[in-house]
């Protein structure tokens, strides 16, 4: 069942633009109502200085483009697992870049079945192509006979 020739495959670049708002929207959706994200004057006394994006808030970029077609069968595709691995936080005004790269595939033996794990990281760029945050996705991938 090895997928490993998926290593390596990108998606298409894509640039986000981080706005206040759409921070804010996004900590209401996830019922997270700390000041960090929504009152400036308590944001300038954190260690961060400003309003910040929430921690998963890389979900919502990454929603926005650059998906990769794997080809496979999306019935056997099960989301594993999701880290996020920032070198700063993310501010409004913001301008990110987003790739989308494969950087692993395995296996693993399950009482089912061989299962594969695909590992996907976007990997998102300031305007000085700094990188301000990796979102990783691990996908399972169950053998044939498990999906319904």
């Amino acid at each position: 069942m090895s997928n490993k020739h998926l290593i390596g495959l990108k998606g298409e670049s894509f640039t986000f633009h981080v706005t206040l708002e759409h921070i804010q929207a996004f900590a209401r959706a996830i019922g997270d109502a700390s000041p960090l994200y929504f009152d400036e004057e308590y944001a300038k006394t954190t260690a961060y200085g400003r309003i910040t994006a929430p921690p998963t808030y890389p979900i919502a970029i990454g929603a926005a483009g650059g998906a990769i077609d794997l080809q496979l069968d999306q019935r056997r595709m099960l989301h594993g697992e999701q880290a996020f691995i920032y070198e700063r936080p993310i501010v409004p005004g913001d301008v990110l870049t987003c790739d989308a790269v494969v950087s692993d595939v395995y296996e693993k033996q399950g009482k089912n079945g061989t299962m594969e794990f695909i590992v996907l990281d976007t990997y998102m760029y300031d305007t000085t192509d700094r990188l301000v945050v990796t979102s990783r996705t691990n996908i399972v991938y169950r053998a044939a006979q498990q999906h319904v």
